[in-house]
């Protein structure tokens, strides 16, 4: 059977858990899809749309890792930003980058409508807010939004922000009404029963342990079976492990850590007066919403341990509480970390590693929308149908740099963190 998952507000509240067996035996089929998380899953979902043969292969469950622990925030955009996509791709390409990431939103909000996912809960509204004094660049990049790509977000100002949020950390804001946040493990879930229902194979407990990639047929191998096919896309994300070599070598695995409190009530009210999620401009800042009506889930911090902190739930609390010290005698009820995949460019990596061999992976944070598109264009590729893959060409397989890669990763991190404690110094 299966591993559970490890505990989480997610886990606690799914609305169905059924588990799907493990792969047994020889299978053939047009495509196997490696890595059952949110890339995978609607990778596979597409390709089954379209009429292909499809086995997804997992090995712990569905949506075990990142996409089943995460924020819930549903945003356009990258993990990084429109300028620094444009110093690589040239301008036209990062238009279209970006564009298939507000295309990436809708796909969720599309799935979620049209397969009635009720239990996936989702709940309009991001509010982007900044720890400065920065009213300009705000409205400024409002403005670059509407104009470029017709996306509204609205201007927040220092007094309506401190109306929603009573901390005197924030400053001005920009309100994303077409932005929503939800619950991304009943989402994946939602999913794979509707592959299934269009004939997709799901299997959970199946580590992929080889592949012979190179004939035109390609072999996946687990301990117990074995698929035959046409395409692999592979789609492990954080957890990827060594059966793809350039893969692995290409990404660092960074963790992000997440609390839930306990139940308090009204109480909420005294911090956060709005059902919208909150998140700000630091790297790895803070993101949080209301679940439930009555508890607080609060994510931040990243590191390049794989392993959790002893004092996770504390060091979690104490970033809510810096922020809004009228929490500073609320408890923690839970606290989970999950592994990201974090290119060094700090783009999806997406594409063609050899003919009948893809990838989908390296989501960075902000995989729910990326995920979205990326699996649905990886699916447009191998039917035929588009070449939009090629858009993520510039953004390839570069090496992540090994260990010294991981230590550069957390140096920079730091980095930044202390730059960004040196600009709200300035701003108090």
């Amino acid at each position: 059977m299966p591993a559970s998952y490890i505990d989480t507000h997610y886990s606690r509240t799914l609305a169905t858990d059924e588990r799907f067996p493990a792969l047994s035996g020889s299978r053939s089929a047009d495509v196997c899809v490696v890595g059952g998380g949110l890339a995978g899953i609607t990778a596979a979902l597409e390709l089954a749309r379209r009429g292909r043969q499809v086995v997804l292969l997992e090995g712990r469950r569905v949506a075990w890792g990142a996409s089943g622990r995460n924020g819930g925030f549903v945003s356009p955009g990258y993990a990084t930003g429109l300028d620094a996509i444009e110093k690589l791709a040239g301008r036209d390409a990062a238009v279209s980058l970006y564009r298939l990431s507000m295309e990436g939103v809708r796909i969720v909000a599309d799935n979620i409508r049209d397969l009635g996912i009720a239990e996936a809960g989702p709940v309009p509204g991001i509010i982007a807010a900044i720890r400065y004094d920065g009213a300009a660049a705000l409205q400024s990049y409002r403005d670059r939004m509407e104009r470029d790509f017709g996306r509204p977000l609205r201007f927040m100002p220092r007094e309506e922000v401190r109306s929603l949020l009573l901390s005197a950390k924030y400053h001005q804001a920009l309100y994303d009404a077409d932005s929503f946040h939800f619950h991304p493990l009943n989402y994946a879930r939602a999913l794979v029963r509707e592959l299934r229902r269009l004939g997709g194979q799901v299997h959970e407990d199946s580590l992929v342990t080889a592949a012979a990639l190179d004939g035109p047929r390609k072999v996946v191998t687990t301990a117990a079976g074995q698929v035959e096919c046409g395409d692999v896309v592979f789609a492990g994300g954080g957890y990827t492990d060594a059966v793809c070599p350039a893969l692995r070598r290409a990404f660092l695995p960074i963790a992000t850590y997440i609390l839930l409190t306990d139940p308090i009530g009204d109480r909420i009210a005294d911090a956060i007066r709005t059902n919208a999620a909150i998140g700000d401009d630091r790297r790895a800042g803070d993101y949080y919403r209301v679940v439930g009506g009555e508890r607080i889930l609060w994510g931040g911090r990243i590191t390049t341990r794989t392993s959790d902190p002893r004092d996770l739930a504390e060091r979690l609390r104490r970033e809510m509480v810096t922020t809004y010290p009228q929490l500073a005698d609320v408890r923690v009820e839970i606290a989970w970390s999950g592994l990201m995949s974090y290119a060094r460019h700090l783009m999806p990596q997406i594409g063609r590693l050899q003919p009948g061999v893809w990838y989908c992976t390296a989501f960075g944070g902000h995989g729910m929308n990326t995920t979205a598109i990326g699996g649905k264009v990886v699916a447009e590729a191998i039917a035929g149908e588009s070449d939009r893959v090629r858009l993520f060409e510039p953004f390839g397989l570069a090496w992540n740099g090994g260990p010294l890669g991981r230590a550069a990763a957390q140096l920079t991190y730091w980095t930044y963190q202390a730059m960004d404690s040196w600009r709200e110094r300035k701003a108090a």
